[in-house]
């Protein structure tokens, strides 16, 4: 990575150093590091689309095109094209990140307990990892386990998903703890907040439901 370019957009100058990358590599077309720095720059930028041709025409032109999969997958992956993205990893060796990448990729496919497995043999556990793993317990139905790993991840590094999704854990059993959650969550990002409860409005009427009966 050249670090005088990641120096600038770092600072904000980021079509200065796009524009720096592009030189480098028509330059230097076959060196990968140029093609890898830039497309994950583009994909930052939302344009993962860019990154994708991008690297698509480096396939045909570095020494070892593998060396560009992971972020060729990643594209992929933004775009919806899940098929295609696990295809790449699955030729890559399994380090976190391709991990990482296998695991989401799985539960977008809905295929829960094969993003379990892959989310579990991840050795650096960081907050990231942590709200996949919690992600992947809601989609399994396991509630106390999500509710478990979304609150290891520390509260300065949760999102308004988070606080959500505790709320939504946490709605059965403490529902003044539930609505602390709920209301964090809608204070941070009150857009998120209102299409993630009606996303979860019928589970949480199913629960209102069921404890109206109890009561």
């Amino acid at each position: 990575m050249d670090k005088k370019i990641s120096e600038l957009y770092d600072a904000g100058k980021i079509d200065r150093a796009i524009h720096l990358l592009i030189e480098k590599i028509d330059a230097h077309p076959q060196q990968v590091e140029n093609y890898l720095q830039l497309s994950t720059y583009l994909i930052e930028q939302g344009s993962p689309d860019q990154a994708q041709k991008l690297l698509e025409q480096a396939e045909h032109l570095v020494k070892k095109p593998q060396e560009l999969f992971y972020n060729l997958a990643v594209c992929y992956y933004m775009q919806g094209d899940f098929d295609k993205a696990l295809n790449l990893l699955d030729r890559i060796p399994n380090d976190d990140l391709t991990l990482y990448q296998k695991s989401l990729v799985y539960l977008k496919l809905g295929q829960s307990q094969k993003a379990l497995a892959f989310a579990l043999t991840i050795k650096n556990i960081d907050e990231r990892v942590q709200e996949l793993l919690g992600d992947i317990w809601m989609s399994l139905g396991q509630l106390k386990e999500a509710e478990k790993t979304y609150f290891q991840i520390p509260d300065e590094k949760r999102s308004a998903k988070i606080y959500f999704l505790l709320g939504v854990t946490l709605f059965d059993h403490d529902r003044d703890q539930a609505e602390k959650m709920f209301a964090i969550s809608k204070k941070m990002d009150e857009k998120y907040f209102q299409k993630a409860h009606d996303q979860y409005a019928s589970i949480l009427k199913l629960v209102n439901d069921k404890e109206k009966k109890n009561g």
